[in-house]
């Protein structure tokens, strides 16, 4: 640990921490229902019910196409997830949670929340909007898609 308080590598340890022992717990909640945490990613995605094109989903699940493509065949296999080509651009491919998968996503959040409440993790969303604000500064693609958001500067 560095000897200055709140030292850039502070936060790096201690974010990564904290990453690898939630993933961790994490992976116990879920293990009873054979699923990984990188599945876990794919079916919080997929539960707005609006279907992300493949290549979406593989970058908020931080998983590389030729993987998040075997991981998606098994959610289908397990009738979790399907697959569908985007109406408007054909050359995509969008998937989805299947009734039985927003069931199951459903069930799975109500474990994984409690999990989270037996940590005394807050209930409210301020560590969440920190890290997604920090997020944003770090991720030059969520820079631009906040810029446009924002619309043009006067």
């Amino acid at each position: 640990m560095s000897d200055v308080s709140g030292a850039p590598a502070d936060l790096l340890r201690s974010l990564t921490r904290a990453e690898r022992l939630l993933s961790r717990r994490l992976a116990a909640v879920l293990a009873d229902d054979e699923l990984t945490t990188e599945a876990w990613r794919v079916l919080c995605l997929l539960a707005d019910g609006q279907g992300h094109p493949m290549t979406e989903v593989s970058a908020e699940a931080s998983l590389p196409p030729g993987t998040l493509t075997k991981l998606v065949d098994q959610l289908v296999d397990r009738n979790l997830v399907f697959r569908r080509i985007d109406a408007l651009d054909r050359r995509r491919i969008r998937a989805y949670l299947t009734t039985r998968g927003r069931r199951e996503h459903a069930r799975l959040d109500e474990r994984v929340r409690a999990s989270l409440a037996e940590l005394g993790v807050p209930a409210d969303t301020a560590l969440l909007d920190h890290l997604d604000d920090l997020i944003a500064r770090l991720d030059p693609a969520r820079q631009r898609d906040h810029a446009e958001a924002a619309g043009p500067r006067r």
